[in-house]
């Protein structure tokens, strides 16, 4: 096992290519160094997406952003390299990278950068009829 950073982001083939499913990841602990003053930044990513024909690897997905940690980098541009590198790797058909950077000089900031397939189209979100819990078993 690796305990090395990386820049190299693995795939896999996506196991059900012809749905559409989101993948949601949480990645709590995301640092970088400030460019201006050397000291760390700390972020939670949110990574969501919804993938083609790949999916991201999560060990090397772990190791990769472990890369960033002693690197300088503003909020907007970490957050839109990061999302760069994913969208290369993988083709999704799309993505969304939410960076929730913590207070820094009393200002929270967050980024939020997003890639569509060109021609991909969501589609329309079905609403169930909300059925209570054994309505069909008590009267």
């Amino acid at each position: 096992m690796s305990t090395q950073p990386s820049k190299s982001l693995e795939t896999f083939p996506n196991p059900t290519p012809q749905r559409d499913f989101t993948i949601h990841m949480e990645i709590p602990e995301f640092t970088c160094l400030c460019p201006k003053t050397g000291q760390p930044d700390f972020a939670t990513l949110i990574l969501d997406y919804i993938p083609d024909q790949l999916c991201v690897e999560l060990k090397s997905l772990k190791l990769y952003m472990w890369s960033f940690r002693d690197e300088g980098a503003f909020h907007e541009a970490v957050t839109n390299r990061i999302l760069d590198d994913l969208v290369l790797a993988t083709q999704p058909r799309f993505m969304r990278l939410t960076a929730k950077f913590y207070v820094r000089g009393g200002v929270f900031t967050t980024v939020i950068a997003e890639h569509r397939k060109q021609g991909w189209q969501q589609l329309p979100p079905v609403t169930l009829v909300e059925v209570s819990s054994q309505a069909s078993t008590r009267g």
